[in-house]
């Protein structure tokens, strides 16, 4: 086959996975598999030329895709560091993702949003379609949603809300080419937003941005989301917040809905010790680590499950009626009452390691600053 008949059959099979009504979002349409479950990878954070274990970080990735038969990668954005790309040329692409992410269980779509790292480069380039011809992996776009039947997983452009950024940019230039106001940009974007989630029939709805509305982390909760963003996402039904932007692996309770929020920007460099308990209520924080790693979701028609996983182990959280059971989260009864939304669940350690360091595993609650510790993969005698 020659590289134009290539490209043109590339295009058109990326075509045909997509589909645009009138005022919502784009859509990418993941199939379901054949038991009906849908699983994917968060990461965010991480481009840095394999640098700040970010290598680490990819190997793990691999092993888990593989072992929970992985369907498509999710990026919560900061791509490219330390600013972007500069030209949908730029090395960087092929530097931090195509030559990082090399495991076969990782050779599935990418699903990206821009960081406002990537804002600071060429943030057109991340968009272009030239780079999908180099990495056919490789899709990202301001926001978008992908379809995957079980699960609809709501890409949102969250650098443009940020009202700093515009103000005290700390001597960065911004990309604002398509973003020529503020407050058009947004207030588009919400209604598109808005329609799309209405739309939906989804039993799970996620939005993933790059910028934390709820975090512990160095720094914290970002007040336009939660003014402008978390509205709508409680108006219609969202079960999960998912970014990065922190370094860290966190998950936060929402204190009055049944929403809960998850940070995976630990793709590469952490912040270590760089936290600040009294940004949120601590009965609120169920999770927090301060080094590298990337999360997991696995969702069937009645519950989800979320792991957590640093470069040498993971943790777990158990289904709980707080949120991770359907039946339970759409009872009235939950939904209303704040000692049912505030269970805290409990967080089995499974071992996950590729050291020869080996513990004493079993059933734990994990306090926000519980240090991760090391065993061996497949171990029998770290799992429950």
């Amino acid at each position: 086959m020659s590289a134009t008949a290539a490209s043109l059959c590339f295009l058109l099979c990326i075509c045909a996975a997509v589909v645009v009504s009138n005022g919502e979002l784009q859509r990418f349409v993941e199939p379901a598999k054949g038991d009906g479950t849908v699983s994917f990878i968060t990461i965010g954070d991480w481009g840095r030329r394999g640098s700040f274990n970010q290598s680490a970080v990819a190997y793990q990735m691999g092993k888990v895709g593989e072992k929970i038969n992985l369907d498509f990668v999710v990026s919560t954005g900061d791509n490219f560091y330390d600013n972007g790309l500069f030209s949908e040329h730029d090395p960087n692409f092929e530097q931090s993702f195509s030559n990082i992410y090399t495991a076969p269980s990782l050779q599935k779509q990418w699903y990206s949003v821009l960081g406002n790292h990537d804002y600071r480069g060429d943030a057109e380039a991340q968009l272009s379609s030239v780079l999908r011809e180099i990495d056919s992996r490789w899709i990202c776009l301001r926001s978008f949603v992908v379809d995957a039947e079980l699960v609809e997983i709501f890409f949102v452009d969250t650098t443009p809300f940020v009202k700093e950024y515009y103000t005290e940019a700390d001597g960065h230039t911004y990309d604002w080419r398509a973003v020529p106001s503020r407050n058009s940009y947004v207030k588009s974007l919400l209604r598109d937003l808005q329609a799309s989630l209405k739309r939906s029939k989804a039993t799970w709805k996620i939005v993933v941005g790059h910028h934390a509305m709820r975090s512990i982390g160095h720094h914290g909760d970002t007040k336009e989301l939660i003014e402008e963003l978390l509205p709508i996402m409680k108006e219609n039904g969202v079960d999960l917040y998912m970014n990065g932007h922190d370094h860290c692996l966190e998950h936060i309770s929402d204190e009055d809905s049944p929403i809960q929020f998850l940070t995976s920007g630990a793709g590469s460099k952490a912040w270590r010790g760089d936290v600040d308990p009294t940004t949120n209520n601590p009965k609120s924080v169920r999770f927090y680590y301060d080094g590298q790693g990337f999360m997991s979701a696995r969702f069937t028609h009645s519950d989800a499950e979320i792991v957590f996983y640093n470069v040498f182990v993971q943790y777990k959280v158990v289904p709980s009626p707080t949120w991770f059971s359907t039946s339970q989260r759409n009872d009235p009864k939950v939904t209303t009452s704040k000692t049912s939304l505030f269970i805290p669940p409990k967080l089995i350690f499974i071992c996950s390691s590729f050291d020869e360091s080996t513990v004493t595993c079993g059933v734990i609650t994990i306090s926000a600053y519980q240090t991760m510790p090391r065993c061996v993969l497949d171990d029998p005698n770290c799992f429950s």
